[in-house]
């Protein structure tokens, strides 16, 4: 006798159902707010002039919120304070870069890296301790009292000791990995974020970039150095055609700030 297939699949679904299969099935997807397929985060290191004059205001204009890692030694942080106080005013994200912008100069290529801000000459604990002040610093800036964090240069170890796991309790999450996308939400440790740091590239690659998240169902942040000029820079050409896409597909990112999203995966990875 031939099964009736509509009764067939009926009696399976309610067979699936009863085990739990697809409540597990949903858990084990992670869902952006929205039904997005991706997050972005456009984020600019080393607080630097053509941020405030060409990032900001592009920023501005397609609705979106940077994320700003300003070194706090820098003169630009100093000289144009009101500005940067006025971009966290607006939603704006400024996160902390440390003081000095201590990188090692161990590695291959760093010769610019002076004695004096050599990661390599300091201790886990004075550097720990200049991390703090930083984020007291900005605190007296913007009035918050939740930030994130990215490691200069990536570096993470002093001698044979990781700092970031010294702090990683002082921030929401912190960009410490240059490893590209996100390739498993589930397993993404806050202290331990992916990230990107793109320069001489044009708006088609950054979007290529985006379409890998989209993909994925993920996440990706870019952290950019100067726009339209300064140092590790991106043309504002291409700065451009990537805001201009991603305000063209609203539907299928959600651009926000570093600090915002990582709340979100935070609480959604807690569940």
């Amino acid at each position: 006798m031939k099964a009736n297939a509509p009764v067939l699949l009926r009696s399976l679904l309610w067979v699936l159902c009863g085990s739990g299969f697809f409540s597990q099935a949903l858990a084990d997807t992670f869902q952006w707010p929205g039904n997005v397929r991706a997050a972005v985060n456009l984020a600019y290191d080393d607080a630097l002039n053509s941020q405030l004059d060409n990032a900001i205001p592009a920023l501005d204009r397609h609705g979106f919120k940077g994320s700003f890692y300003v070194t706090i030694s820098s003169d630009v942080l100093h000289q144009r304070l009101p500005e940067w106080r006025a971009a966290a005013a607006n939603g704006h994200e400024l996160g902390n870069h440390t003081i000095f912008h201590q990188c090692s100069a161990s590695g291959p290529g760093r010769e610019w890296v002076s004695p004096f801000y050599d990661l390599d000459k300091t201790t886990l604990e004075q550097h720990v301790d200049q991390i703090r002040i930083a984020s007291r610093y900005l605190h007296a800036v913007d009035g918050k009292t939740e930030r994130t964090f990215t490691t200069p240069c990536g570096d993470v170890m002093i001698g044979k000791r990781n700092y970031v796991d010294a702090i990683r309790g002082d921030f929401v999450a912190i960009k410490s990995r240059f490893a590209g996308i996100e390739t498993d939400m589930k397993a993404v440790d806050p202290a331990y974020v992916s990230v990107l740091a793109p320069h001489d590239v044009s708006g088609e690659q950054l979007i290529e970039l985006v379409k890998q998240a989209e993909k994925a169902g993920t996440m990706i942040h870019f952290t950019f150095h100067g726009i339209g000029g300064d140092h590790l820079s991106i043309t504002n050409e291409a700065h451009d055609t990537l805001l201009k896409y991603l305000a063209d597909n609203r539907d299928i990112y959600w651009v926000d700030t570093f600090i915002n999203i990582m709340k979100y995966v935070n609480e959604q990875n807690a569940r």
